[in-house]
């Protein structure tokens, strides 16, 4: 008994696993066994969007169209929905139409902007020669948001090939890295803060192992920085003071060259006669 039962169950987890393995809830980049690198490092920048649901609705005549969009997801949660990508449903049916699939990624960017391909849709019943549908979704840069602003622009499907849906999007993720550039200023601030730091510390070091200075005396040419405060300390108080540096007294005293002559005093009245 033990060994059937084991077998069951190993066989129960190789369908399970096979049929998780046709679930797959992330884009294949088409390519074959070998992958672009480029396309790669374009889809690592959506990581963040990944399983992220977008909606958009749109009017064909008294007809009302919704698609659903994930990144890299599937749509629908039933185990028996496989791949889709982007979905069309319209209002008051329960007809779906699979506008593109995740198995069959394509995706390219450029300054700020990213496009993503899905295709092997459903194919058209009268339109296209037939062929599968294909959804392309623009992503434009937008430092405001991580994604928002699902929109459907277009549905080309007047050519006997190549038709498409069109959507966009807006994202912070397709906006290029910021660089940071220093000014002029800035490298002659780092400039002169480096000669300054230089001439501290090595005349720091002269004045104390080569002149044997100790104490302030060791800070470099310390006389001539002193007397510089000094100047400046009297140059700040000539320019910046506002009443006289000496206030006049109420009383002077009076020089001799200011003194008149005194007039010869008469006394000749108290000699006796």
């Amino acid at each position: 008994m033990g060994a059937p039962l084991c077998c069951v169950c190993i066989a129960a987890l190789l369908a399970f696993a096979s049929a998780d393995d046709n679930l797959i809830d992330d884009c294949q980049l088409v390519g074959g066994d070998k992958k672009s690198s480029t396309e790669q490092a374009v889809l690592a920048k959506l990581a963040p969007l990944k399983g992220k649901r977008f909606e958009a609705t749109t009017k064909e005549g008294s007809d009302t169209y919704k698609y659903s969009f994930v990144v890299c997801g599937r749509v629908g949660n039933s185990t028996k929905t496989t791949y889709e990508g982007l979905v069309q449903s319209k209002e008051g049916s329960t007809d779906t139409s699979v506008i593109g699939r995740i198995n069959d990624t394509h995706i390219m960017s450029g300054t700020d902007w990213i496009l993503l391909i899905y295709g092997s849709g459903d194919k058209y019943d009268s339109h296209c020669n037939n062929e599968a549908r294909k959804a392309m979704v623009m992503i434009s840069c937008n430092k405001k948001m991580l994604g928002d602003h699902f929109a459907v622009i277009q549905e080309e499907r007047n050519k006997s090939r190549e038709c498409f849906y069109l959507f966009e999007m807006d994202s912070s993720l397709a906006c290029p890295p910021e660089e940071s550039h220093l000014g002029v200023g800035s490298i002659l601030l780092i400039v002169f803060a480096v000669l300054v730091a230089v001439y501290i510390i090595g005349g720091f070091l002269y004045q104390r192992f080569v002149v044997g200075a100790k104490g302030m005396e060791q800070f470099p040419n310390i006389t001539f920085w002193q007397e510089l405060g000094n100047l400046m300390a009297d140059g700040c108080d000539f320019v910046c003071r506002s009443r006289p540096r000496t206030s006049e007294t109420a009383y002077r005293g009076v020089g001799d060259d200011q003194l008149g002559e005194e007039p010869e005093e008469r006394d000749d009245h108290l000699l006796p006669m």
